[in-house]
């Protein structure tokens, strides 16, 4: 798995801008079976930033209907990735 792989898309939400303002932390959507060190070796690894701490949540796929058709949509790993202190948050992330 390459760190592309690893890190799909960053998660913008009002909870996400909140933490990352706060407390310094990002917000990824990964890879379902991806861990915690490749998580933190990707983000070192795009971003050019130290990682302090990981910390991971699954997700399962809601049920979504379209007219009479119905199916769950994909289970999804979200990640919350703290910088170390003094590191600069990535431009990605900036509103």
């Amino acid at each position: 798995m390459t760190v592309y792989d690893v890190i799909r898309r960053p998660v913008v939400t009002e909870k996400a801008h909140d933490k990352r303002e706060n407390d310094r932390t990002l917000c990824f959507e990964v890879h379902p079976e991806a861990n915690k060190i490749q998580i933190k070796q990707a983000v070192e690894t795009v971003f050019r930033v130290k990682v302090a701490e990981v910390r991971t949540s699954n997700f399962a796929g809601k049920l979504r209907r379209r007219g009479r058709f119905s199916g769950y949509a994909s289970d999804w790993k979200k990640a919350y990735v703290r910088l170390a202190p003094g590191q600069k948050i990535p431009e990605y992330a900036e509103i």
